[in-house]
């Protein structure tokens, strides 16, 4: 009788917290510095969902291996909805096969309540890098008598994961410079100190349309929307270098239903505001809608398809 009674009022007081969250601010845990793509989706999202929610939403740039720090944290936050993830494949997919041990599970470590879409990456070079296709990058990076450093967003990121898949298949002289974020690649992309990046696309895209970066290939199946001019990898005939980088909204393991449902009808309103909508497509994000149950399969399936060609890169996190 009196574990009825407990649980009872452990429902009616579940309820009723549900119905009255959220009750103070929400914190968005970022895995990379400012200025990439999750950063720049974060900050877009939250706005809408400020209104939605009635809180502040506040935008948490923590950035570092591989995307780890920062998953961590909020995998290990308390289960109440006030800490949120932008999920992402640097920690989520990548990132825990680097790992002998990982200090997380992708899938159940998390509830993944919400797909926001996905962002191809693309191959950037410094001008002064002669190659204009993927062909004759790779020509240009075997014709140097040294090893040809390349950068991306960070260790565990796509761009790491594709690049020494790249120098594996093609027997490249290759060396990787992880930096935490696009914008600090940039400080030394652009003037020259390293020559060639994989990095997410949309935050490439103006440095390509004013010359002072040349794109090489975009990494999807299929070439994006908004850089339409650059191949795709497989145009080329690479498939094993097709990778896109998903975005979406995670929070701790055990959210109450009642939260998520919550926390997903708001995401589901505010992607679809034509405002952000547009801004998503000029970022060259191209959603999907997901229930949480259709993310969290996603989100297992993107960890199995990921395991292998993380192991068979090298690739190593400690």
């Amino acid at each position: 009788m009196m574990k009825l009674l407990l649980s009872l009022l452990l429902l009616v007081a579940g309820n009723a917290f549900a119905q009255s969250w959220p009750t103070k601010p929400l914190r968005v845990i970022v895995t990379f510095s400012p200025g990439g793509s999750s950063d720049i989706v974060a900050r877009l999202i939250a706005i809408p969902l400020q209104t939605e929610l009635g809180q502040t939403v506040v935008v948490d740039n923590r950035p570092g291996a591989g995307g780890t720090i920062g998953a961590l944290e909020a995998a290990r936050a308390a289960p109440d909805g006030y800490t949120l993830l932008l999920s992402n494949s640097s920690p989520i997919s990548i990132s825990p096969a680097m790992q002998d041990e990982p200090r997380y599970d992708p899938v159940k470590s998390f509830t993944h309540v919400s797909y926001i879409g996905s962002v191809a990456n693309v191959f950037v070079v410094h001008p002064g890098v002669p190659a204009k296709n993927l062909g004759e990058l790779i020509a240009w990076i075997k014709a140097q008598s040294n090893a040809v450093n390349y950068g991306s967003g960070g260790i565990g990121s796509i761009g790491h994961i594709v690049g020494e898949t790249m120098k594996n298949e093609q027997g490249l002289k290759m060396e990787h410079v992880g930096y935490k974020g696009s914008a600090p690649m940039h400080n030394d992309l652009l003037p020259g100190t390293i020559k060639l990046a994989i990095d997410t696309l949309p935050q490439n895209v103006p440095f390509i349309k004013d010359g002072r970066l040349r794109a090489i290939a975009v990494t999807s199946s299929a070439r994006a929307p908004m850089a339409p001019e650059v191949p795709s990898v497989l145009e080329y005939g690479y498939k094993k270098l097709v990778a896109e980088n998903f975005l979406g909204v995670s929070g701790p393991a055990g959210l109450p239903r009642e939260v998520i449902a919550r926390l997903h009808a708001a995401m589901k309103k505010s992607l679809a505001d034509p405002k952000i909508t547009q801004r998503l497509t000029e970022l060259g994000v191209q959603g999907r809608d997901m229930t949480p149950e259709e993310f969290t399969a996603f989100v297992a399936n993107q960890v199995r398809d990921w395991h292998q060609p993380v192991k068979d890169s090298g690739a190593k996190l400690n």
